[in-house]
């Protein structure tokens, strides 16, 4: 019989827990979340999967009970073990390609960060692509870091009046009670740094987000020295006016070159995701004029110090600001640049001398960068249209926007249940291809399982059958419904007894299911598919070949026609024929479409092309079997290949919008009836349906292991951070 824990063994692993808790790395290792979970399922599901509020749930002394229980104790050691030992890995890609970056890091500037459900402070795709960009950075060992804002309210909370209309709320982020950790000096005080806005000297603390092995740090400016409005700047996620908008970017940009500079970290690139960071460059600037360099010295300078990430295909997702507006916002600082100001404004004009030209963020970014890349070859076509006119001189495919195509951090997505059938099936030494995946990466299932030889195994079925892979689908699928009918009997108003058996008949585990869920931007067209509504009515009510829907999405506050989209689909929901058949979640979160993307068996995505600049939900899909059904925009546009999922009409479209949404409603509907349903429901003698099986193992050949933020940072590293 083993002795029980020491006092000092129990302190260890207490400690190495509060330390577990605290980094971000236990969001993607499924061992790590069983722990918590463990010590208080309830807590777990209620604080949004949440490990720091689940230990300040559970008192110390059910702590060290729960842990003279050997086998947990066991457990935890071998947990912390693996964090350990990936913390401290010397042998890490970045460690073997790009070893300088170590000293002088990528400075990795994004207005939002989207890491997990239990720190809301990222609006949408733009923050998840950060998030996952982060994490990768980390697995691969990059010299990363990363600089943010600290939204006290985050972003808003949904949830939907008796008018099926969508009302916001917000809920204060404690920073005690989440992922986070507050930046001492080295007097162990609060670091306070401080940025000119307007006429004042506004003063910020900074929380750090431990993400694995690389640091993020976020700006708040909620200090009871600011002046109110400038404690309110990082209050919510783009929140306020214009006038907010162009403060919380001052402090962002040249606040965070002010804070690296504390810290004394010097990086080799400053990389801007998206142009709310381009202050930054502004404070370059004014660094090296301070040094003693003349303006243009300074700009040629600071220019070969960034990159340029844009992420907007169409003109109003650029920010612009008036004169009279950055003369205002800027007052302060721009004293300590020694230029006239209308030079400054000419850095952020197509042209310069045109005092009616508004100053764009986004050609601020692209003058003073080395390199601009957009997020897919196509977004990277409209970005040289867009742009062409800063480079008169060139023709529009010689404007120096180049693409890498955005991605996923496969593990952060992969679902619980899908990531323990994909261990299982490489740790089976029994099983001959497991045995050569294990020679090959040992123990590191996390390694093997993000190469591309393992999901080009998918297309073996000795590895896989297709029987395993079935009831896989089958067991997503269930999952998916049973947490709708949950979520959706959360949702109702009132609840009467007989409405616990009502929702547990919402939704059919032998149907169909096809999801859509994003942002509900009108451009993202999410009732298109219900223009033929008639006919959808027919599919739903099919008794052989069943079709149903599942939907989730937030509107912006501001945003009547996508809150009309949210109103329309939710009416259907409820008083049409497609009841039972069609739900919408509420507070569409990360934990949401984590639930989504592998309980459905299609990816809905029917933007107005080309504005969906690249689009990451479907990437999430094809790890567990969920199979994409796209217009030809974005990443799928050079994922689809005709076989591993489905496409919505041609690589091409109508230049006419309402001619383009007609089209593409017919297109729709003509490929979800002749191929996907057959498909799907065409089985044989056994009820296997080979033929979608087929199509799934295709998708995950194919595009799992080529749409991955390990991919993409790795293009990134080669192309541009390690360049210089």
């Amino acid at each position: 019989m083993k002795k029980p824990l020491t006092g000092a063994e129990l302190n260890e692993l207490i400690a190495g827990l509060n330390k577990l808790s605290r980094n971000l790395w236990w969001s993607w290792n499924q061992e790590a979340q069983d722990l918590f979970q463990r010590l208080s399922p309830r807590g777990w599901q209620n604080l949004w999967h949440n490990p720091v509020a689940v230990l300040r749930e559970v008192s110390e002394y059910e702590l060290r009970v729960h842990l003279q229980e050997l086998g947990f104790a066991d457990r935890v050691r071998s947990v912390l073990r693996d964090f350990n030992n990936y913390l401290n890995d010397p042998k890490t890609w970045c460690h073997q390609h790009a070893p300088k970056l170590h000293k002088n890091p990528v400075a990795y500037f994004s207005a939002e960060f989207g890491f997990h459900e239990s720190l809301p402070i990222s609006a949408g795709g733009l923050g998840i692509l950060a998030g996952d960009h982060a994490k990768s950075a980390s697995d691969l060992g990059l010299g990363f870091v990363g600089v943010g804002l600290f939204y006290r309210e985050g972003y808003f909370q949904q949830a939907i009046d008796t008018n099926n209309w969508q009302t916001e709320y917000y809920n204060p982020v404690d920073p005690h009670n989440v992922p986070i950790e507050p930046v001492l000096d080295v007097n162990g005080d609060r670091l306070i740094c401080t940025v000119e806005i307007g006429l004042n000297a506004v003063d910020f603390q900074v929380w750090r987000v431990n993400v694995g092995r690389v640091p993020i740090y976020l700006l708040d400016t909620n200090l009871p020295e600011n002046e109110q409005h400038f404690r309110d700047l990082t209050t919510r996620v783009y929140g306020g006016d214009s006038t907010t908008r162009i403060m919380q970017e001052i402090l962002l940009g040249i606040g965070g070159v002010r804070l690296l500079r504390t810290l004394g970290i010097e990086p080799s690139t400053f990389h801007m995701n998206e142009g709310h960071a381009a202050f930054l460059t502004l404070e370059l600037i004014r660094e090296k004029m301070a040094a003693g360099k003349t303006y243009a010295e300074a700009q040629a300078l600071t220019k070969p110090e960034c990159i340029f990430t844009t992420h907007t295909p169409v003109e109003a997702g650029h920010d612009r600001f008036s004169a009279e507006l950055m003369n205002y916002a800027l007052q302060r600082f721009s004293t300590q640049l020694p230029v006239p100001f209308k030079q400054l404004l000419g850095l952020g004009r197509v042209k310069p001398d045109d005092e009616h030209e508004p100053f764009c963020m986004t050609v601020l970014a692209l003058k003073l960068s080395r390199a601009a890349n957009a997020v897919s070859a196509l977004h990277g076509e409209v970005s040289r249209h867009m742009w062409q006119a800063l480079y008169p001189d060139k023709k529009q495919d010689e404007v120096p926007i180049g693409h890498i195509t955005n991605g996923i951090h496969l593990l952060g997505w992969m679902k619980g249940s899908a990531r323990q059938f994909w261990r299982k099936k490489l740790t089976d030494i029994g099983n001959g291809e497991a045995k050569f995946f294990h020679d090959k990466f040992g123990d590191d299932w996390a390694a093997a399982v993000n190469h591309a030889e393992f999901w080009e195994k998918m297309t073996d079925p000795n590895f896989v059958s297709d029987e395993e892979l079935w009831a896989l689908r089958y067991k997503l699928r269930r999952e998916l419904i049973e947490y709708a009918r949950r979520r959706l009997l959360e949702q109702s108003q009132r609840v009467t007894q007989g409405d616990y058996v009502r929702f547990d008949r919402l939704l059919n585990p032998d149907a169909l299911t096809i999801g859509f869920a994003r942002r509900f931007a009108t451009y993202k067209r999410a009732p298109l598919i219900f223009q033929q509504f008639e006919n959808i009515v027919k599919l739903v009510k099919d008794k052989q070949r069943p079709v149903q829907f599942i939907y989730a999405g937030k509107a912006h506050p501001r945003d009547d026609a996508g809150k009309r989209f949210i109103q329309q689909i939710i009416h259907l929901s409820k008083h049409s024929e497609l009841t039972g058949s069609l739900v919408f979640i509420e507070n569409y979160d990360i934990h949401v479409a984590r639930q989504m993307v592998a309980g459905c068996d299609i990816w809905l995505n029917n933007p107005r092309r080309p504005l969906e600049a690249s689009g990451t939900s479907g990437m999430k899909a094809s790890c567990h079997g969920c199979m994409g059904f796209s217009i030809m925009d974005g990443w799928w546009r050079e994922g689809y290949d005709g076989t591993n999922g489905f496409a919505i009409g041609p690589d091409a479209h109508p230049d006419n919008v309402e001619e383009q949404d007609r089209v593409d409603s017919a297109n729709l509907y003509q490929t979800l009836t002749e191929q996907v349903v057959p498909m799907f429901f065409n089985r044989d003698v056994n009820g296997i349906p080979r033929e979608w099986l087929k199509r799934i193992r295709r998708s995950m050949a194919t595009l799992v292991p080529q749409f991955t933020t390990d991919r993409m940072v790795k293009e990134y590293t080669t192309k541009y951070y390690a360049s210089r």
